[in-house]
């Protein structure tokens, strides 16, 4: 499968993934706003979900699929006439052994420990007991889901590493469905559900959603467990062993799964911070999960695509071929960052109004969603660039360097959040996210450059170029347009839909016209991109 096409897969499914993230976000502030009892569902939440994001979204991949895939390419060359797993099959049973031994004690201690943990992480709901105890409550609920979801991601990367892209990057359509679900179950059997006025109500729904997340994960497991079946990988149950192998797997993998995942452990440090401004953590998950749109959409998938083929490149000593294909991911990948990153700075608030102004969400927590919505987005194209960058250290085994470049920018957003926080207040949280960031980001690309040989070529530059011009102009077109609107259009609901889709839908025009122009984007090339990709 090509680059293109494998992009275009797991980006499409992401797609599917987010969208219906976006609709079961928009159910659940329907049903609880910014309430005591969301702030502690969306706390609680955030503690599996990190692990989530660290295994799910490839950063224990990038540590698995190229030690896989060298295994697969020795099955493969050992049985010419017809593949057979076989030391591919022996290395992922082991892998499979140590996760699951590891994970169940970390997963038992965690119960028994789960008070003191929420403690550190939602230390400003000390000071209210009730809402504390239903964090716990929750977070004890959902914590199993780490196990399945660290199993999910292990089937997954058996399954990229074979080039079948398409049950992994859906299965966390499985999840959003499943909460979906449970928010539609709970509107039936519980009395008061909508609307926001009866925090009894809003409890039981955040109970529902608890155990939707582990219902959710168990389904996930079993999906890509079949999956990884029919495509000849039969992984069975063994005792744990530590061999050379995995002891290999380890080195790699726990410095691979913090650095992949140091956007999630600054927001997860930002979390903790905004526990102590009332309503903070409602409006940061939200303005979170807005921007994940595009950052799973192309940034994600573009990692999750990149990073076997950089593999077979490396192995193959294909030097120029693999500059060249992360020179194009870049350059995929930004075409459309960039003017999504603008858009969103300019019409955070409008955008959140859109999704979120319903039930029990007030114009206030939608005002206070597009701020931090804005400020996200301008770290947005580091965020995808740490995603496209990233595969060319793991392709080469290398994960201590990024996690060196992740400890440092997590650090340099820990300092900024407290050290701003007392003035700026829970603002200070995005600001520090965004930068470090960049920061993440500058590291990686320095040191490809400079060291690793991957220098900007004179295409990309050219591009790169033409793009943020493109993106700019078409900000101010954006602006113009919603200036000449007014904001009375996006005030009332029932101008809102119209209004902020009708800018939406300018800004894509303005922007193709702009970048086709400007030299940006080249409709032969993504054309033949396509082709080759179908016919592959």
């Amino acid at each position: 499968m090509s680059l293109a096409r494998a992009f275009l897969t797991v980006s499409g499914m992401t797609m599917l993934s987010r969208v219906l993230g976006l609709a079961r976000e928009i159910l659940i502030v329907a049903f609880l706003g910014s309430s005591p009892a969301a702030q502690a569902f969306f706390v609680a939440f955030r503690f599996p979900n990190l692990f989530r994001r660290f295994f799910a979204e490839g950063a224990f991949n990038m540590a698995f699929v190229p030690m896989f895939s060298k295994r697969v390419a020795d099955d493969q060359a050992a049985t010419p006439d017809g593949f057979e797993a076989g030391v591919a099959q022996r290395f992922g049973e082991e892998v499979q052994a140590g996760l699951l031994s590891v994970l169940f004690v970390l997963v038992l201690i965690a119960q028994l420990l789960m008070p003191w943990l929420m403690f550190a992480v939602a230390y400003g709901f000390a000071d209210d007991p009730d809402k504390m105890a239903l964090t716990v409550e929750l977070a004890q609920i959902q914590f199993p889901y780490l196990l399945f979801m660290s199993l999910v991601a292990l089937f997954s990367g058996v399954l990229n590493a074979l080039g079948r892209f398409a049950v992994a990057a859906g299965a966390p359509v499985l999840f959003n469905i499943f909460m979906i679900a449970a928010l539609l179950l709970g509107a039936g059997l519980v009395e008061n559900a909508w609307g926001g006025e009866d925090p009894a109500a809003q409890e039981q729904i955040a109970r529902y959603l608890a155990w939707s997340v582990f219902l959710a994960g168990l389904a996930q497991l079993l999906l890509v467990r079949a999956a990884a079946r029919r495509a000849g990988m039969r992984l069975r149950l063994r005792a744990p062993r530590w061999t050379p192998d995995m002891k290999r797997m380890v080195s790699l993998g726990v410095p691979g799964a913090i650095a992949g995942g140091v956007t999630q452990l600054n927001i997860l440090i930002g979390t903790t911070i905004a526990t102590f401004f009332d309503g903070a953590v409602v409006w940061l998950t939200l303005a979170d999960r807005i921007y994940q749109l595009p950052l799973g959409v192309i940034g994600v998938a573009m990692g999750v695509a990149l990073l076997p083929e950089l593999s077979r490149r490396v192995r193959a000593e294909d030097v120029a071929g693999a500059r060249s294909a992360l020179a194009r991911a870049i350059e995929f990948s930004m075409v459309l960052t960039l003017p999504a990153a603008v858009a969103l700075v300019l019409i955070g608030t409008e955008v959140s109004g859109l999704l979120f102004r319903i039930g029990a969400f007030t114009d206030d927590d939608v005002a206070q969603t597009g701020l931090a919505l804005s400020i996200f987005a301008l770290g947005l194209p580091a965020y995808v660039l740490i995603k496209a960058l990233s595969p060319a250290f793991f392709a080469e085994e290398d994960t201590r360097r990024p996690l060196r470049y992740a400890a440092i920018s997590m650090l340099v957003n820990t300092a900024l959040s407290i050290g701003l926080a007392p003035s700026l207040g829970w603002i200070a949280i995005p600001i520090a996210t965004a930068l470090s960031a960049w920061l993440n980001a500058g590291q990686l690309w320095w040191r490809l450059a400079t060291v690793g040989g991957y220098a900007v070529d004179a295409r990309l530059a050219r591009r790169l170029m033409a793009m943020t011009a493109a993106s700019l102009a078409m900000g101010g077109v954006i602006a113009v347009a919603a200036v000449w609107m007014g904001p009375e259009l996006t005030a009332h609901a029932y101008w809102r839909f119209p209004s902020v889709l009708g800018l939406v839908a300018l800004g894509l025009g303005a922007y193709a016209i702009f970048a086709t122009a400007l030299g940006a984007v080249s409709l032969s090339e993504l054309r033949g991109a396509l082709r080759r990709g179908a016919s592959s």
